[in-house]
């Protein structure tokens, strides 16, 4: 949709009609909805839930979602007309309304912020300001006398229909052009308008067909034969058509044509041989429509017949749904706890609902996509960021439509249009991937999601082999539903867990650069196999950061207060926070030695060595450096599953979910800096790293092996990981956070104190620590304090823990008291440049 808008509406004349007032979420992060006058003439077609374009401010243009009509003009202002309607119907649903409200109250945002974040770019419309000549401009008539620079802009305009801000700013080369529109404004020679344009675009593809009389009227296609037999190429061109569509089969298949790229990949046929036949008629061309999600090449399937172990997971699961809204699968790695999901699913659809399928990572989709598909063809769409806008609003609008029954997607999903839910399935529930860091709002989707399904009555299954401490907690206590499967599908074990004890091999001179000599050996013998391994290591990058040999130079951040990691496939020094580089140097700026060095070792350096150390070996690397592009991870997985590459090194992208029937090692190479981390999750956090990437080996009946390096393998962690004994780890850890104070006895909030000036952020954290102990109470206020890492993107960073007891708190009242302290203090003058995030539930 382009357009020339009218800001200026007529006054309305005298009529009995009611006036309509608007309340409308704008993208943009304002506390309060804003209110528009309808037109009378928009008073049917302005519906809740539908875009409307709406003036703000001076002369900005946006597109909003109308979240509430009514008959009361706002007392603050004066109502500015909606001036136009982009929707016949809403497109988003009632309960979503209810979800996002929620969600903003909840995480402490606002509206606009949800909405940025749930619909997909493509249904949002951009508003740009241009420049067009004044239609009474007469260049031959009025002697106006214009600057050199106004003269280009005037020269331009008479060549082109409108000019952007950024188009008169390349055609001047200046920065200050602004003046020049303003004097051309003021002499009447250009006006300045918005245009606002629709991004989403369906996928049209060119087809032909024969021309219709061809095949309706009886012996016209012999005829053409005929006509076009002094025409070989012609003629080969139409034998193609009709071996690809066999019209004389069936006439209707005509109609559905052939796309024209289809027609000409033979290099034997002619590209103008086709246009020559449109030409003359004998072709018709046109445009169609098509699916960004073609399936037809897929041979559909009947779902896997569960074992007995898992039909009684399944029954168990729907008669706890009978008592409970959520339930929990507890299931070892690889007990078969998808195909129970894809049984639910089918029982779902036969119900008549619609299904969502949450997963953590989108290189988990790769495989449980194609699983799917092949069970519910095209009732099935997928979401998540890899794809393009395009892509996913095409998703956002199937569902609306129907087309989609079931979505697979990442944490966005929960954003979608559902109408008719009836179950939700968060895969792999315990993952911190379910969180949104940044930007606002900053939610989790596995609690989003509990909240979704409360909203519109759907069931929710978590499933995960090692749960969140919180997740079981809820079943211990009786508030969910627990079903447990412990043992492996068919014939396959669990794998046998070793440690290899780093310290005691270097002493005995057994490590090979960063691989011991057991873990090297046990790769060959894998590989002499025809067998395949997965080595796991938790840092990207080829090191951590370099180091010079004399001076001890190590390269920072010019933003962030962290080193730089070094990346050796590009040469370069990368900040993982704020993404500055530079280039690797060749020397020490500080004393000028050569002697630089890399220290620690990332997955980079890992399959770097490894291709030397075994050359024999197919590494392939997947972690956020080698799986940026859209297909790159069904790429690596499929070179994987295809048996191209025999060994993956990665980081956590490894460990979650993922299905190879033929990894019989898997190999931890360090893993003492999961465990040595300061958070209180730190050993939850490590049981289930290790857990679920030695889940990858022996899944498919081959004895699968662990072997994890480590400099401790005394900590108690390890014996809960090589016992499977997930009761222990809870049991300990329920102790600890009851002692201490942490979720799930707790809900904690961290606030964020941000500023260019070291000092302003720590006496701004200060002021509003001792308001928040005023107002809530001292032994629910820790800090402020400097985290970890106390600077990023140029900001120094204060941070104030707030722990608000789940028993006998007013979850609401303490949040209104933590908004209210934030605004005093931003009305101070000494803090009016501070920047304050507040993150509910931070993982």
């Amino acid at each position: 949709m382009s357009e020339l808008l009218n800001f200026n509406y007529p006054p309305e004349p005298a009529t009995d009609r009611v006036t309509l007032f608007a309340d409308v979420i704008l993208p943009l992060p304002l506390p309060k909805l804003y209110t528009y006058r309808i037109p009378f003439e928009m008073n049917d077609s302005v519906m809740v839930g539908a875009r409307v374009i709406v003036q703000f401010g001076g002369k900005r243009v946006l597109s909003c979602i109308v979240a509430d009509i009514h008959e009361n003009a706002p007392a603050d202002y004066q109502a500015k007309y909606v001036l136009d309607v982009l929707d016949d119907t809403p497109i988003v649903t009632g309960p979503q309304l209810k979800l996002f409200k929620w969600i903003a109250d909840y995480y402490m945002c606002t509206l606009g912020e949800v909405i940025n974040a749930g619909l997909p770019s493509a249904l949002k419309l951009s508003s740009e300001s241009r420049i067009q000549l004044h239609p009474q401009y007469n260049p031959e008539e009025d002697e106006i006398i214009f600057a050199p620079q106004e003269e280009k802009i005037i020269f331009a305009l008479q060549h082109n229909q409108a000019l952007t801000f950024s188009e008169v700013a390349n055609l001047l080369q200046l920065k200050s052009y602004h003046k020049f529109i303003k004097s051309l404004i003021q002499k009447e020679a250009i006006i300045i308008y918005e245009q606002v344009s629709d991004k989403f675009s369906p996928k049209v593809v060119k087809k032909v067909r024969l021309t219709e009389h061809f095949v309706q009227e009886e012996g016209m296609l012999e005829e053409l034969f005929n006509q076009l037999t002094p025409q070989p190429k012609q003629l080969d061109i139409l034998l193609n058509y009709l071996q690809k569509v066999p019209v004389h089969q069936d006439i209707n298949l005509n109609y559905k044509g052939l796309e024209k790229s289809e027609l000409s990949k033979n290099p034997h046929l002619s590209a103008s041989s086709i246009n020559t036949l449109i030409k003359k008629g004998v072709l018709e061309q046109f445009d169609q429509i098509v699916s960004r999600f073609p399936i037809d090449n897929l041979q559909q399937q009947l779902p896997m017949a569960l074992s007995e172990h898992q039909l009684q997971a399944k029954d168990e699961i729907l008669g706890l749904f009978k008592e409970k809204d959520t339930v929990l699968l507890h299931g070892v790695t690889g007990s078969g706890k998808t195909e129970v999901y894809i049984d639910l699913i089918k029982h779902a659809l036969e119900a008549g609902g619609q299904v969502l399928y949450l997963l953590p990572e989108i290189a988990l989709t790769a495989q449980i996509v194609t699983r799917l598909l092949k069970v519910f063809g095209e009732k099935l769409g997928v979401y998540h960021s890899k794809f393009s806008d395009n892509e996913r609003a095409e998703v956002w609008q199937g569902i609306l439509s129907g087309r989609f029954q079931v979505v697979v997607g990442v944490r966005s999903s929960i954003f979608l249009p559902f109408h008719n839910l009836s179950l939700i399935i968060v895969d792999e529930e315990h993952e911190s991937s379910y969180k949104q860091y940044d930007p606002a709002p900053r939610y989790n989707a596995r609690e989003t999601a509990l909240v979704m399904a409360n909203l519109q009555g759907a069931k929710t299954l978590l499933g995960s082999a090692t749960p969140s401490i919180e997740s079981y907690y809820n079943c211990k206590t009786g508030r969910w539903g627990l079903v447990t499967m412990s043992k492996r599908f068919g014939q396959a074990k669990l794998p046998d867990i070793e440690l290899i004890d780093t310290r005691d091999a270097q002493r005995r001179k057994a490590m090979n650069s960063h691989f011991s000599s057991q873990l090297l050996t046990a790769i060959e013998e894998r590989l002499q196999r025809e067998e395949q391994v997965i080595l796991f290591q938790n840092r990207r990058g080829y090191a951590p950061f370099i180091s010079c040999d004399e001076c001890s130079w190590i390269p920072k951040c010019k933003f962030c207060a962290v080193s730089l990691s070094y990346h050796k496939y590009n040469n370069e020094l990368r900040c993982h926070y704020c993404g500055y580089h530079e280039r690797m140097p060749h020397d020490c700026p500080a004393c000028g030695a050569t002697t630089l060095k890399s220290m620690g070792f990332g997955t980079e350096k890992v399959e770097d060595e490894l291709k030397l150390l075994l050359p024999k070996a197919e590494v392939q690397r997947m972690d956020l450096d080698t799986t940026k592009t859209k297909n790159s991870y069904q790429q690596i997985i499929a070179d994987f599953e295809n048996g191209k590459t025999n060994v993956l090194v990665g980081t956590q992208m490894v460990t979650k979910g993922l299905d190879f029937e033929n990894v019989s090692l898997v190999g931890i190479l360090n893993a003492d800096t999961v465990i040595n981390f300061p958070d209180y999750r730190a050993h939850e956090r490590a049981y289930q790293l290790f857990v679920q990437v030695s889940g990858r080996a022996g899944r498919k009946g081959k004895p699968g092996t662990v072997l994890i390096q480590t400099r401790d393998p005394l900590q108690p962690i390890f014996r809960k990981v090589r016992n499977n004994d997930y009761d222990s780890l809870y049991e300990h850890e329920i102790e600890e956070r009851l002692r201490f104070g942490y979720p799930p006895f707790v809900r904690m909030i961290r606030i964020t104190v941000k500023h260019a000036e070291e000092g302003t952020s720590e006496n701004a954290a200060i002021v509003l620590a001792k308001d928040l102990v005023d107002r809530l109470g001292k032994q629910q206020v820790l800090g402020p304090e400097v985290p970890y890492i106390f600077k990023i993107r140029n900001l120094f960073l204060n941070e104030i823990h707030i722990k608000l007891p789940r028993a006998n708190t007013n979850l609401k009242a303490a949040k209104n008291q933590l908004a209210k302290a934030i605004f005093n203090l931003r009305l101070l003058p000494d803090f009016k440049g501070v920047r304050i995030v507040a993150d509910v539930d931070p993982m």
